[in-house]
């Protein structure tokens, strides 16, 4: 078979069963995105189907996704507003590193792969999926909610400290002596300061220029400024999640929601493409001998992330309801450990299963989280206050019985022995 019909029927393939999957989900009122992912697993390496003329076009649509995903995000928010939410949650970031990074490493040691291993596995636990998180909190309808943008601090804070995070694994993997190091950083820190720089004192003359009456001018401009800037910074080690997120903060007004209206569905396949593609590229088999490990170490952050959540939230002045939701939608793990991860298997090459299944448990799990963790906490606050209700009721001492009457006397007999009563 030709090779572009054979991309083109498994691309429509592709396309179709999304949709099917997709509408499956919506009628249960479930998330798609854990189906999406157990489909490319279905049909990937290993899978019962590989489908090897559309991986290249699914690749580039996955990385297209995370793109889209973090632009529309960006497009939320102010580059103003950015900055005051980075100034304020900083503090719940110094928490997000210290619970779920130290976890990641820890395991590494005590598996004993050593440092350099544990400094990998640690960058896997810590970042939560920005890709995920974005969709969860679409499919939530969550958007406008009093939590969100905790939600996002929390997730910029990890997103930019990924510029500072990669370049220093990926010396510490080449061997890179210190000066090497350091001037990779230098780049990295240097490339995010101008950006948001430039969002910042300039944003209304980017928005300005890229306005336009006509939608398709708007959307072309637009799609072309986000992928061209999102290639540069991953050129200059800087994430293209994190490009794409500035860019999306730079414009404002009539022209981010002119652009977030056009590029919302665009979005929607895109990042469907991007989970099916991180299934597509995990070899089932490769998941058993991991999973124990992976599956305590999954449990364990869960728990931090909704912590941190707990807390990040609390700072902001969220009421208890809203903490418990931050905390769930933090779960989930995706594209940034996976990232790390294959930067670290020629390392230690167990570094990879265990990542994989590590993230497909917790990006499954993630969205669940996003969902059920405010209802449960609130169902067991309830049965908590109402045990105590309970046993302060047990406790309390009866209330004491009025004392009994007196009986009346006896009436004394009479000389005829008839008995006659007293006054």
């Amino acid at each position: 078979m030709h090779d572009t019909t054979a991309l083109l029927i498994e691309l429509g393939a592709i396309i179709l069963g999304l949709g099917i999957l997709g509408r499956l989900a919506g009628r249960v009122g479930f998330s798609p995105i854990p189906l999406y992912l157990l489909a490319g697993l279905a049909f990937g390496h290993g899978g019962m189907i590989p489908l090897n003329a559309s991986e290249e076009f699914v690749s580039t649509g996955a990385e297209i996704g995370v793109i889209l995903l973090l632009l529309l995000l960006g497009l939320e928010y102010s580059a103003s507003e950015l900055v005051t939410n980075l100034k304020t949650q900083y503090p719940s970031g110094i928490v997000d590193f210290t619970l779920n990074a130290v976890p990641g490493a820890v395991a590494a040691l005590v598996l004993g792969w050593g440092a350099v291993a544990a400094v990998a596995l640690a960058g896997v636990t810590w970042i939560s999926s920005s890709g995920v998180i974005a969709k969860v909190l679409g499919d939530l309808g969550r958007l406008g909610n009093r939590e969100t943008p905790v939600i996002l601090g929390v997730l910029v804070i990890e997103d930019l400290a990924m510029a500072v995070y990669l370049p220093l694994l990926t010396a510490l993997l080449a061997g890179m002596s210190l000066a090497g190091g350091s001037l990779t950083l230098l780049i990295s820190l240097g490339t995010v300061g101008a950006v948001l720089y430039l969002a910042l004192r300039h944003g209304r003359l980017i928005s300005r220029a890229v306005s336009s009456d006509n939608p398709e001018m708007l959307l072309l401009v637009v799609l072309g400024l986000t992928v061209l800037v999102a290639g540069v910074a991953q050129q200059l080690q800087v994430s293209a999640a994190v490009g794409a997120f500035l860019v999306g903060i730079a414009l404002s007004g009539e022209v981010a929601e002119g652009a977030h209206h056009l590029l919302t569905p665009m979005r929607d396949l895109f990042a469907a493409v991007f989970f099916v593609f991180f299934g597509l590229n995990t070899d089932p088999a490769a998941i058993p001998p991991v999973l124990v490990p992976a599956l305590i170490l999954a449990v364990v952050t869960t728990g931090t992330k909704v912590a941190t959540g707990w807390y990040a939230a609390r700072r902001a002045g969220v009421k208890s309801a809203g903490r418990w939701r931050t905390g769930g939608t933090l779960v989930a793990r995706g594209e940034f450990s996976i990232v790390i991860a294959g930067l670290a298997v020629g390392v230690e090459p167990r570094i990879g299963p265990l990542a994989t299944a590590y993230v497909l448990i917790l990006v499954i799990l993630g969205p669940l989280a996003a969902r059920w963790t405010e209802p449960l906490a609130r169902r067991a606050l309830r049965r908590t206050v109402k045990a105590k209700a309970t046993a302060t009721t047990a406790s309390d001492p009866a209330p004491a019985s009025p004392p009994e009457s007196a009986p009346a006397p006896e009436p004394a007999p009479d000389s005829t022995g008839t008995a006659t009563a007293h006054g």
